[in-house]
């Protein structure tokens, strides 16, 4: 109940830093809430009522909640959320512990169209509306994009995002590495890739808990691939070779 808690307290904006100043105590005591110490029936229910939650509410939806969720979708959902990027985009913002309210604001998406992405979104079984206007992901955040309608979105509206980036300029945030590796460490190398991804939101819920400062939205990307050295060996065999 407590981790439903934390989350539903996330999603509405309450940082460490908000609560300490709502409850008029010191941050390192918020924290220790948000981690669930110290936490007496009747601070969760004046927690819980921050979200516009009863606790008899909060206890039903921790009963329910589903600890094995999904970490794949089907053929039919990723093809539903590829074929409109704003619903797709909704989906990963909601997986990310983002609220629907938030993107809202941030888009100045009509609440019409706001209104029928969830809807659709609920039809697919990816979400659960829930009172207040909050919802609940029914994937886990760990998913993996395995079919070929997702990673052609990507390939369409993404990659080029990517590439338009100027590596030169000295603002560009990057790094790169050239490595020998066997077929197992090229496995070993997808994990540590995964795991990295992890590690990123992992930040940004610690970032979104406890920053003062405006944030924006960012995109990463990290991949891995063999190297075709064919232009490499010939611009050796244009410079290394005997003078005429």
């Amino acid at each position: 109940m407590v981790a439903l808690l934390r989350k539903e307290l996330r999603q509405a904006g309450w940082t460490a830093r908000k609560l300490a100043v709502e409850f008029k105590i010191s941050e390192p005591t918020a924290k220790r809430w948000l981690a669930g110490k110290g936490l007496t029936l009747e601070r969760i229910e004046q927690l819980a009522d921050l979200c516009g939650m009863g606790i008899a509410e909060l206890a039903r939806e921790a009963e329910h909640a589903q600890p094995g969720m999904t970490r794949e979708l089907t053929l039919a959902q990723e093809r539903e959320l590829a074929s409109d990027v704003f619903l797709s985009f909704l989906f990963m913002t909601i997986v990310g512990g983002i609220s629907p309210q938030e993107t809202a604001e941030d888009l100045a998406v009509p609440a019409h169209m706001m209104e029928s992405a969830l809807a659709r979104l609920e039809r697919l079984a990816l979400i659960d509306r829930l009172s207040g206007g909050r919802v609940r992901s029914l994937v886990d955040r760990s998913m993996l994009f395995r079919k070929s309608p997702m990673r052609a979105l990507f390939e369409a509206r993404m990659k080029p995002a990517f590439l338009a980036i100027d590596f030169s300029s000295a603002n560009a945030v990057y790094a790169s590495e050239v490595m020998k590796l066997s077929e197992a460490g090229a496995a070993m190398l997808a994990e540590l890739i995964e795991q990295h991804r992890r590690d990123v939101q992992a930040l940004a819920e610690r970032d979104r808990d406890s920053t003062l400062l405006t944030r924006k939205w960012y995109g990463m990307l990290c991949a891995a691939r063999p190297l075709d050295l064919i232009l490499l060996s010939e611009a050796v065999g244009k410079t290394g070779g005997p003078e005429a």
